[in-house]
């Protein structure tokens, strides 16, 4: 089978276009997340000035002096938020090439108390750096408009599937666990390899990425093989988490995808944000026409799934983290650093 060369393009300005507009976005979405798992957003709302408010300030902190970055050093956090250097992030077991700096909702810091789950650590204050006070505001204003468009991409998205739009309003709310990462790809290690990140599928319901120009970006496709997503100006690329496929018993399908080091000193700039639940969700199964044709959930022995939300980001922070996990955290690492919990 041959694939187009783009993803699916999904226009949510339609969903307020009157009915006919609307039932063919709808029937987009539910081929583009049945299907693929991954498409192309437009029509989203979010302006050309909010983005380069971002953009310009995420610019201007890879510019910064490395000390200056390295005050913010992911291991200064229990809550495993701030910087990353080069080489410092895993996935599947393999370094990522690439820095960043992971930013969630800003909030006190959450210390378990006996008997509590222990992701809660995962709640608490981002670090930031003071010569950039605009880096903060830009952040934390992508946060909250970029939680309004998946709430209303997320509505549609299950309408699109016959079921209630607000069936999951209740696991979000003023207590939902957004996440935004800011990243720079700084182009190949010279060492061979040029896993920018590893092929992964994300924890949540919901990723809206902010891609540059220079691509890199692949999604795996029926066929087996990792396929390039050619930027497009202006759009979000979107893709479903881990917990809509649980939700839908495999009828919405979670995609591996992974970055491509761009070559030699090519930087590369993408802005993920995550729509995640609160920490302590349940996420019910969805009830919905297509309920019964559901394949069941992929299997996958190394990534076992919780029902809770907070312990699946744990499980998935302490392997990507190894050196914040064994600073903070050794009670939960089990041998070669893996994550022990039980929910």
């Amino acid at each position: 089978m041959s694939y187009p060369s783009q993803l699916p393009i999904v226009d949510l300005s339609a969903a307020d276009r009157g009915p006919q507009a609307r039932r063919l976005l709808h029937a987009q979405l539910h081929s583009a997340a049945h299907d693929v798992g991954f498409f192309q957003l437009v029509g989203h709302g979010v302006t050309e000035a909010e983005t380069r408010a971002l953009t310009d300030a995420m610019h201007a902190f890879f510019a910064l002096p490395e000390g200056d970055r390295l005050a913010l050093d992911t291991t200064n956090s229990p809550h495993f938020r701030g910087y990353t250097r080069i080489g410092d992030e895993r996935t599947g077991g393999a370094r990522d090439w690439r820095d960043q700096l992971d930013i969630g909702a800003e909030r006190p810091a959450h210390v378990p108390a006996p008997g509590e789950p222990p992701y809660w650590w995962l709640q608490g204050p981002n670090q930031w750096p003071e010569v950039l006070p605009e880096l903060r505001l830009a952040a934390l204003n992508w946060v909250e408009r970029l939680s309004g468009v998946a709430e209303r991409l997320l509505h549609e998205l299950l309408a699109s599937i016959g079921a209630a739009p607000d069936f999951y309003d209740d696991v979000f709310g003023a207590r939902a666990h957004p996440h935004l990462k800011l990243v720079r790809y700084p182009g190949s290690s010279g060492e061979g390899d040029d896993q920018g990140v590893g092929a992964h599928k994300d924890y949540g319901f919901l990723t809206l990425l902010l891609q540059d120009h220079v691509g890199g970006l692949q999604v795996e496709r029926e066929d087996g093989v990792f396929h390039d997503v050619p930027p497009l100006p202006g759009a979000f690329v979107v893709n479903l988490g881990e917990l809509l496929e649980v939700a839908t018993n495999g009828y919405l399908v979670a995609t591996n995808h992974r970055v491509v080091s761009p070559p030699g000193a090519t930087e590369r700039f993408s802005i993920p944000f995550f729509y995640n639940p609160r920490l302590d969700a349940r996420i019910a199964p969805l009830e919905f026409p297509y309920a019964a044709s559901a394949p069941g959930v992929t299997a996958d022995p190394a990534n076992p799934l919780f029902a809770e939300y907070g312990f699946n980001e744990l499980k998935g922070k302490l392997r990507a983290h190894p050196l914040a996990a064994a600073r903070h955290h050794a009670d939960l690492l089990v041998k070669d650093g893996q994550p022990v919990m039980s929910a």
